[in-house]
């Protein structure tokens, strides 16, 4: 399944819909199956890479992704993160903004990798020796916009983009840059694509307009700087703009449940369509027997690849992911 996966994700035509899923998916079973606890393995390469395996470990799902959490390009720019306790099954959040004002992310000389990208990218080779001939490893980073409200106060971003709406998109811009670096981090330390993770500057969230203006010429920069493939994957209700989403130049766009998959395909022609079963509602607190439903009702309605809506829960029982996969 991994050469048929890597054949479509290249643009090639393959004779079955995979399921698989370029966001995180590790579950609480996997990381016990391994003797890891959630908190420890952001810190550890090693036990990093053994969590983002044990689903297909235990499942057979083709597929991982690192990192484990969405806030780490925020880290590499001088952010605390927030590391829960074990019992709260969370993973790592912002602790504290950096900026007030994109303003201060353009007056900044060079925008600088730290914080885990290192660790992270280790974790990607160590992936790749244990589980890469035989599942995809996705690299997963934040979209430009999803990164601006991990580091900037929204408030101020939010009147910034009406009343200085150049200083904005520049900062954008620059974000991209500085993401494409590391997603190219990623590709060297053996990950098979990019997935961008654009869940705060979706359509479906800021509208279709502002996304025209701001996010989708960052979006375009990032692909373009890129080698391929990359999947996008945005959240929201975002049928209005499958259009906008399909000039961001990424080779698959991976829409949410709230997504109407017939129209998202009436839409789309070259560009790939992965979704859109419900991470929470079917694949956690659903019955095994909803779940192949679901699947089937995505791939009825044209998918590429069933993929979940979004980061999956990390409470989902195996047993559903077993009958995702069919």
């Amino acid at each position: 399944m991994r050469d048929e996966i890597l054949r479509l994700l290249n643009g090639e035509k393959i004779s079955s819909v995979p399921a698989f899923s370029g966001l995180i998916h590790v579950t609480a079973e996997g990381l016990a199956s391994e003797e890891l606890t959630l908190r420890e393995v952001h810190h550890d390469a090693g036990k990093m890479a053994r969590a983002a395996a044990s689903t297909f470990k235990l499942t057979g799902m083709p597929s991982a992704a690192l990192p484990l959490d969405l806030c780490s390009p925020a880290e590499a720019l001088g952010s605390e993160l927030i590391f829960y306790d074990n019992d709260e099954m969370q993973f790592p959040q912002v602790k504290k903004l950096l900026f007030q004002s994109t303003r201060e992310i353009l007056e900044i000389e060079e925008l600088e990798i730290g914080g885990r990208i290192g660790l992270i990218c280790d974790a990607i080779s160590l992936l790749k020796k244990d589980i890469g001939n035989r599942a995809v490893i996705s690299g997963m980073i934040p979209g430009p916009y999803t990164l601006m409200i991990y580091i900037c106060k929204v408030q101020n971003l939010v009147r910034e983009m009406k009343n200085e709406p150049q200083m904005v998109l520049d900062a954008l811009l620059r974000l991209s840059s500085f993401l494409a670096e590391i997603g190219k981090a990623y590709l060297d330390a053996g990950a098979d694509f990019i997935t961008i993770h654009e869940m705060g500057g979706s359509p479906g969230f800021i509208g279709p307009k502002p996304f025209e203006s701001f996010v989708l010429p960052a979006l375009q920069k990032l692909t373009s700087s890129l080698p391929h493939p990359t999947v996008l994957s945005v959240c929201g209700k975002t049928d209005s703009a499958m259009s906008l989403l399909a000039q961001a130049g990424a080779d698959a766009i991976s829409v949410d449940q709230l997504n109407d998959l017939n129209a998202s395909r009436a839409v789309l022609k070259e560009t790939l369509l992965f979704g859109n079963v419900d991470p929470v509602a079917v694949l956690w607190q659903g019955s095994e027997g909803s779940v192949p439903e679901a699947v089937q009702r995505s791939k009825e309605a044209g998918v590429n690849a069933v993929w979940p809506g979004c980061d999956m829960v990390i409470q989902t029982p195996v047993q559903n992911i077993h009958a995702m996969l069919g």
